[in-house]
């Protein structure tokens, strides 16, 4: 593979694995909990967003957007590298390589599709503002109105969750990508947000059976701290 796939500043160790650009915040988290649960070898890289590593020059020639996580795959489709940003697009494509993870049949997709898509245009956004304005932007606004808005909407966003589990131990009944792309974000509203009381999430009890069956999982506890600092 050309060494000019690999940026300079977070050189390949092995240039033969799968290299993951990422943090572990709850987007980094997906991909790196989808790769232990895949059982596939890969070499991290922490993209320290904190520092603004996501717009370094290197970084921005695998993901334009400046965001993470990345993965570059040495042996992709054909057997030819291939670079993927967007974490749903790497969930789904780690599925399709291995098998693993995602329904067969083409109704079974659509609705899983539907799902991950409700991740990323619902829970990610709003979760992520609402994070922003309970945490960040705490005594920064002369008002309330958008850390309301956004404390509302995820109470909303997780009420779908709760009723969507009310009959199965997972989203798609069995589990899939699909949890691996959402329960980091329903933990961050815990350890990084502090905010599941106001939230009251301990009252949404199938959102609550369903965290402790998903992050109890091995695979989930050592993909969790991938990316981390320190």
């Amino acid at each position: 593979m050309p060494v000019s796939w690999f940026p300079a500043r977070w050189p390949a160790q092995d240039p033969d694995l799968i290299q993951l650009y990422t943090m572990n915040t709850p987007n980094g988290q997906k991909v790196s909990v989808c790769l232990e649960e895949m059982g596939l070898a890969y070499e991290p890289h922490t993209i320290n967003i904190l520092k603004n590593d996501q717009l370094d020059a290197d970084y921005l020639k695998l993901s334009p957007n400046g965001k993470i996580p990345t993965l570059l795959d040495p042996h992709g489709p054909e057997d030819e590298p291939l670079l993927l940003m967007e974490s749903i697009v790497i969930l789904q494509y780690l599925a399709e390589k291995t098998g693993q993870f995602f329904p067969r049949t083409y109704r079974a997709r659509l609705d899983a599709l539907q799902w991950l898509t409700f991740q990323a245009a619902h829970i990610g956004p709003m979760f992520g503002q609402f994070g922003h304005f309970h945490v960040f932007a705490k005594g920064k606004t002369t008002d309330t109105y958008a850390r309301d808005r956004y404390l509302n909407e995820t109470k909303r966003l997780l009420k779908v969750l709760d009723v969507r589990l009310q009959d199965r131990d997972h989203i798609m009944g069995d589990y899939s990508i699909v949890d691996m792309a959402i329960v980091p974000w329903v933990e961050g509203l815990v350890d990084t947000y502090k905010a599941a009381d106001v939230l009251e999430l301990d009252s949404l009890l199938h959102v609550k059976g369903w965290r402790q069956r998903v992050t109890s999982r091995p695979a989930y506890q050592r993909g969790k701290y991938v990316g981390q600092l320190g």
